[in-house]
């Protein structure tokens, strides 16, 4: 599957609060959750995931990744603890028509920790996915080594858990308009941001930080195109990467400052590319 321009969607309308959550989970759903489609297959295909494989995905969001593993026949748990309005829309794909050849979606959604994804009996899991984004402004790699902790009883000796991040800055189109974010976020001088900067063994200090040993990494590319300015707008801020900004400064600010570092991303047609290079880990449990 490759990247394709997003369509542009009508402004959701009425009263919002300073971030409207469900509004945004809806932006991250139909605009820019299909821009990580080529990392969650280059995974998938590596790890040659399909009937038989028991997939944990940790951060499970709005179940895209999820829906790509079922197509494959793989039976499916998902667990989300920040993002509940993602989850719903995870439940509705997933309770929606099967998209293979499957008679149906074998998948669990839970709104809890890694623990909850263990019952009395629940088979140990043979894959691990963890695929919010590490680096470029994003991710909380100590939050990230928490859960993958707390997953860790859960699986086999020896199953792949993967970890995902953004690759170096100069190869990755969108690091740029992130600043805006952590720039907005903390204006002062010399001020750092509260966002975590991209190292080169970022993923490889957080498995073993949680325990895991590191088996092998690979590099996708992973385009960001829209069909128009708007669209990356309202795609971007879906990332939740600008919310600490939006409550720093006010949504006008964001957005007119967001617009601007677009700009030199705009093709003449009116939309919006940016090349971008992701990084995944695979680790293994001991």
């Amino acid at each position: 599957m490759t990247p394709t321009l997003v369509r542009q969607h009508r402004t959701h309308t009425g009263a919002h609060p300073r971030v409207d959550r469900d509004a945004r989970a809806r932006d991250w759903s139909e605009i820019q959750e299909r821009m990580l489609v080529p990392l969650y297959e280059a995974v998938y295909e590596r790890l040659e995931v399909g009937p038989g494989t028991r997939l944990l995905g940790l951060g499970c969001g709005s179940g895209l990744a999820l829906l790509m593993a079922a197509a494959r026949g793989a039976t499916l748990t998902g667990v989300e603890t920040t993002h509940p309005e993602r989850l719903a829309l995870a439940r509705q794909r997933l309770q929606a028509e099967p998209p293979g050849p499957h008679a149906r979606v074998d998948a669990r959604l839970l709104d809890g920790p890694p623990q909850d994804a263990v019952g009395p009996r629940t088979p140990p899991y043979d894959l691990v996915t963890a695929f919010d984004l590490v680096g470029c402004a994003g991710g909380d790699p100590e939050r990230l080594a928490g859960l993958l902790s707390a997953a860790l009883p859960l699986a086999e000796h020896g199953t792949a858990v993967v970890l995902t991040g953004w690759g170096p800055p100069e190869r990755c189109a969108t690091s740029a308009v992130l600043r805006v974010a952590v720039e907005l976020a903390d204006p002062l001088p010399g001020g750092t941001g509260s966002r975590h900067t991209s190292r080169r063994d970022d993923l490889e200090d957080i498995a073993r930080r949680a325990g895991l040993r590191p088996d092998g990494s690979g590099r996708v590319a992973c385009p960001f195109g829209y069909a128009d300015t708007d669209s990356a707008v309202r795609g971007l801020l879906s990332t939740g990467l600008f919310d600490a900004a939006v409550a720093a400064t006010d949504p006008a600010q964001v957005d007119k400052e967001l617009t601007e570092a677009l700009h030199p991303h705009r093709r003449p047609d009116g939309t919006v590319w940016m090349p971008n290079v992701f990084r995944y880990l695979i680790a293994r449990v001991p």
